[in-house]
Parts: C-alpha cells; sequence; structure tokens
C-alpha cells in the first residue's frame, strides 16, 4: 500500500475515532488505519467537557443495549485497555441516576421503567415518600416520583478517551495530529480527506468522528447532517450542606441536573433553548447561573439558597435537530462514508458499542448488536427515532 494511503481514516480523533479505531484493529491487526485529530491537547474536545455520565435508562431499546454493552466492558476496562503494564483506571462510581418525574413526565418515565425492568437492568421506582426519606434535601412538592437506575453513574471521561487512543496507536492505529479540511469522493465512492495543509491521504473508507464539527465536514462532500454544535455550560458549586448519605446524579423536572463530586461540592447544568450555536464559543457566564440555573436549583433544593460557585467551563453538544438520536452508519449517498455522529450529549457513554458496531460493518463481521434503527437513511426517509418527552441529559 502507497504512503499517505490507508484502508480506513477516521476523521476526528476524539473518544469516538479512537473506540472505532480500536475495534477495528482488534477485529483485523493488518488493517492500515490513520486517526486524524486537529488538536491532540483535546483543549475543546466535547468528551473531557463533558460530565461523564453513563445510564441505562433509555427509552428506546437499543440505546438500553448500547448502554449496556458499554457497562460490560467498562468492568474489565483496566484489564482490556492496559498497554504492557500500564492499565487506566476511569474511576468509574455507580451512585446512581435519579430521574425525578412530575405529572407530565408519568407516561413517559413508566413506559421507559417497563422496558429498562424487561430487559433486566436495575431500575427502581421511588414513591415521593420514598425519595423524602432517602433525599430529604430535595422539595419534591411538584413530583409524583422518580425512577432511580443502581446501574448508572460517573467516570473520568478524559481517561476513557486516553485509553482509547493509546489502545488504537499501540495496536497499529497512525495518530495524526492535522485538521481534516475536506472530504474527497471519487463518483459516488470516498476517495479520501484533505488536510488543512494541503496534503491528500487516500482511503476508500472514512468515518466521520468530528463531534461537534461533523456537520461542517460533511458538508464538504454534500452530504447535509442535522447536527449543530451546541454549547452547554456547567457550574461547579459549593455549599455548607452535608447531604445525609451520597446523592445520586438527580435530574429534576425541569431538565436541571446535579451530580454530588465530594462532601459539598456539586456540578450543575441545564440544556437551554437559549444555547449558543456555533464551535468557537468556550467561555462560562456566571450571570447565567445566578439568574437562570441558581432560582431553578433552589426551588428544588432550598438549601441550596446560599452556595459559592467555585469554578465553571463550557463545551459543545453535538445535536441531532431531526430526532436527538444517534446517527451511525454508513451514508446512503457515498459509499464508504460512515458516519458516527448527533449524539446529543450521550455519545460518551455510547463509544463502547458504536466502536464494534461500525468496525463489524467495515470489516463485514456479524453484528453482535444490531443499531440500524440509527441508520442516516432514516433522515432521508424522514423517520425520526423519538428518544420520548422526558428531559433528559
Amino acid at each position: 500500500m502507497q504512503k499517505n494511503t490507508y484502508d480506513v481514516i477516521l476523521a476526528g480523533g476524539g473518544v469516538m475515532g479512537c473506540a472505532v479505531a480500536t475495534y477495528l484493529l482488534k477485529a483485523d491487526n493488518r488493517l492500515k488505519v490513520a486517526i486524524i485529530e486537529k488538536d491532540l491537547t483535546y483543549a475543546r474536545a466535547s468528551t473531557p467537557l463533558s460530565d461523564g455520565n453513563t445510564r441505562v435508562q433509555f427509552n428506546i431499546r437499543e440505546n438500553i443495549q448500547m448502554s449496556l454493552y458499554g457497562l460490560d466492558v467498562l468492568e474489565h476496562f483496566a484489564e482490556e485497555m492496559a498497554v504492557g503494564d500500564d492499565k487506566p483506571d476511569v474511576a468509574f462510581r455507580q451512585q446512581g441516576d435519579l430521574f425525578l418525574v412530575d405529572e407530565d413526565g408519568r407516561e413517559g418515565a413508566l413506559q421507559g421503567l417497563e422496558l429498562q425492568r424487561s430487559m433486566n437492568c436495575d431500575v427502581q421506582w421511588m414513591t415521593p415518600e420514598m425519595i423524602g426519606e432517602q433525599y430529604p434535601l430535595f422539595n419534591i412538592a411538584s413530583c409524583i416520583g422518580g425512577t432511580i437506575g443502581r446501574q448508572d453513574g460517573t467516570m473520568d471521561p478524559y481517561a476513557v478517551l486516553i485509553a482509547y487512543k493509546n489502545k488504537a496507536e499501540a495496536l497499529g492505529a497512525t495518530l495524526i495530529e492535522a485538521e481534516v479540511a475536506e472530504l474527497l469522493r471519487n463518483g459516488k465512492r470516498m476517495g479520501g480527506v484533505r488536510l488543512a495543509s494541503g496534503e491528500v491521504l487516500k482511503s476508500n473508507i472514512v468515518v466521520n468522528t468530528a463531534g461537534a464539527w461533523a456537520a461542517g465536514l460533511a458538508q464538504t462532500i454534500g452530504v447535509n447532517l442535522p447536527v449543530q454544535p451546541t454549547k452547554r455550560q456547567v457550574f461547579v458549586i459549593e455549599t455548607n450542606v452535608q447531604p445525609e448519605r451520597p446523592l445520586p446524579l438527580t435530574v429534576f423536572p425541569s431538565g436541571l441536573y446535579l451530580i454530588q463530586e465530594n462532601g459539598g461540592v456539586f456540578l450543575c447544568g441545564k440544556s437551554l433553548a437559549s444555547d449558543p450555536i456555533g464551535t468557537e464559543d468556550f467561555s462560562w457566564d456566571l450571570q447565567l447561573f445566578i439568574d437562570v440555573l441558581w432560582p431553578d436549583l433552589a426551588a428544588y433544593v432550598p438549601s441550596f439558597d446560599r452556595l459559592k460557585v467555585l469554578r465553571g467551563w463550557a463545551g459543545l453538544y453535538a445535536i441531532n435537530t431531526f430526532d436527538g438520536n444517534a446517527i451511525l452508519g454508513e451514508s446512503p449517498q457515498v459509499c464508504g462514508l460512515y458516519l458516527a455522529n448527533g449524539f446529543s450529549g450521550h455519545g460518551f457513554q455510547q463509544c463502547h458499542a458504536v466502536g464494534r458496531y461500525l468496525s463489524e460493518l467495515i470489516t463485514g463481521q456479524e453484528l453482535s448488536l444490531d443499531l440500524s434503527i440509527f441508520s442516516p437513511k432514516r433522515i432521508l426517509d424522514n423517520k425520526p427515532v423519538f428518544e420520548s418527552k422526558r428531559k433528559l441529559v
């Protein structure tokens, strides 16, 4: 094979690109695989700027299946992803995810619970009395109950990303620090990529793993993706309140979420209609917390009416404006263009299943898990796959 020619090119070297490369090379170590990432410090990559949560609480079977596979992977992650004597520690803690439900969310919550329980997920319904007894900090006057997933939890997302990057390199992937400026095609087939430097890398198979930058990259080859890069902010707060027991990650009916880091230190965030669209703004706005999030938080947790904001940050979500779920699989418009885009905030937790799925599609293996429900063809056919009406993070 000629220099600058590869079997597979990953356009984007975040956790999704590195996971796909790892699974590809596990499937066939003879493959020549290139991962192209514009910034290997990952300063603006979405994964390190995320909350690192994983959950089984979805309303679509395939999303739950991806989460369950991810939990299986995490159980043996340190051993499976070891490079020599270096075993990654992703600090996974299963403190649980608690979704508080008001009347508007009742139907979706109970439908999801029934499906999750049918798939042997450890998810329970909590009555207001149970919530009040176990988590007396919360004002649940507007809630009819909640669902708690005991398998759900948080981890160090950067550690997961670096583990996949290191493993992919150890298996033989070529990691290139460069920006993919343009996708290239030969007729109806992929031809490779052009870098910002002007250099051309050839391949009949290119995977768009560019995250929040995916739509702009796809546009260079005439493929329109309904993916908007959307800024989301996270605030780190400290209170004098010490919960009697560790709190689960809690999502309130308004969509506001709260994660206890340790003691009286918490992470807090919320999706807002006013969240800016674009890939350049990574500033965080203290006034936004004071004016919008704090009143919401204090309504649900009255003892948080006094607190200190320690710091904050902003990262990008790749929001699928079509139906909020992954765009996953080979493009029906260009042969050899594979898409792993538009995860709308739950891509990090699905990277394990997506990596395996795309590697199986590309190498022609039997599928371990059929994820064709998320095929990009559904967009052309105008057949959206909606999760539910609940405000999930």
